[in-house]
């Protein structure tokens, strides 16, 4: 199983999320999209963070500035990834045409519940489990848009996720997220850095990568360890197409546990290689065995897949 197959899988819904399916229509109106019934309370107020979440909530003025990076527009709507007390849900919501927001922390998505405005729909659940799927109909929004503060812990799971959405067919414009700064430096890293790895290559393979503002811990509350940044992703059809994903992911995966060695030696850890012998893989996919794994580009690795899948199968 791949590592995007793997994330796919869960996509069906979880147990909180089908406990709220019902409340919840993806069908777009012609002003606004369905929403669960609005209930009156309190807002959000101040409470300690959850270590087990990973929760660092963004300061209001920081969160501004992410608004003013991420420019929502009133035609978009917009799936927000751990949205906490909302700091960001409120602001997107002033400007967007809708926002869905997924909370795991049962007591922040209460709280927000209960303070929402009318145009945010918030689904109690891991986002790992979220299963969206969308109607084509003439009235669907322009652009499906994704904003969030993700926890450092899981952060690397959701961007797998967002490709695998992506490539099932929720067709996300971009994905604007906050990250630990060194997983953004690894997400726009380019070949022969020390940054470049097994996420740069499968996620680069399906998205462009910009980094946009860098944030210090004093932006969040209580404030992180280390710095983060906002990143976009904007997704398209992997470039260049690939044989077989699964080998090609499998083969990113193998080789960069050998990275420093040569291409013809860290292929040994790449079973198929080693039964088509890495010197006819590295001759079909006119590479130079001499060279090491983070050296070649994301082209080169799909090269090298293809000369490979064959035998694998």
């Amino acid at each position: 199983m791949t590592r995007s197959e793997g994330y796919a899988e869960r996509s069906a819904c979880g147990p909180s999320e089908r406990g709220r399916a019902s409340e919840l229509a993806w069908g777009w109106g012609p002003t606004r999209v369905k929403m669960p019934r609005r209930r009156q309370g309190a807002g959000v107020g101040p409470r300690d963070a959850k270590k087990r979440f990973g929760q660092h909530f963004l300061e209001p003025a920081w969160a501004d500035k992410v608004i003013r990076a991420i420019d929502p527009k009133p035609d978009e709507v917009f799936v927000e990834i751990g949205p906490g007390p909302g700091a960001l849900t409120r602001r997107l919501a002033e400007r967007a045409r809708a926002v869905i927001a997924y909370e795991i922390d049962r007591d922040l998505a209460a709280a927000l519940e209960k303070s929402r405005p009318l145009n945010v729909g918030v689904i109690e659940g891991d986002f790992l489990d979220a299963h969206i799927s969308l109607e084509a109909e003439p009235t669907a929004p322009s652009s499906l848009r994704v904003a969030g503060n993700l926890p450092y812990n899981v952060a690397s799971p959701i961007l797998f996720k967002l490709v695998s959405m992506y490539h099932g067919g929720v067709h996300f414009s971009d994905a604007t997220v906050m990250l630990q700064r060194e997983v953004a430096d690894r997400l726009v890293a380019r070949p022969g850095s020390k940054e470049y790895g097994v996420l740069s290559v499968l996620i680069q393979h399906s998205a462009d990568v910009k980094r946009l503002v860098t944030l210090p811990p004093g932006a969040f509350r209580p404030p992180p360890k280390v710095q983060s940044a906002l990143v976009r992703l904007r997704f398209h059809p992997v470039d260049p197409p690939v044989r077989d994903a699964a080998v090609f992911e499998s083969l990113v995966q193998a080789v960069f546990t050998r990275r420093r060695k040569t291409l013809a030696n860290a292929l040994l850890a790449f079973p198929p290689a080693v039964r088509l012998r890495p010197a006819v893989a590295l001759k079909a996919a006119e590479l130079d065995g001499r060279r090491r794994p983070e050296m070649l580009t994301v082209a080169e690795f799909v090269r090298l897949a293809d000369a490979l899948t064959g035998d694998s199968r």
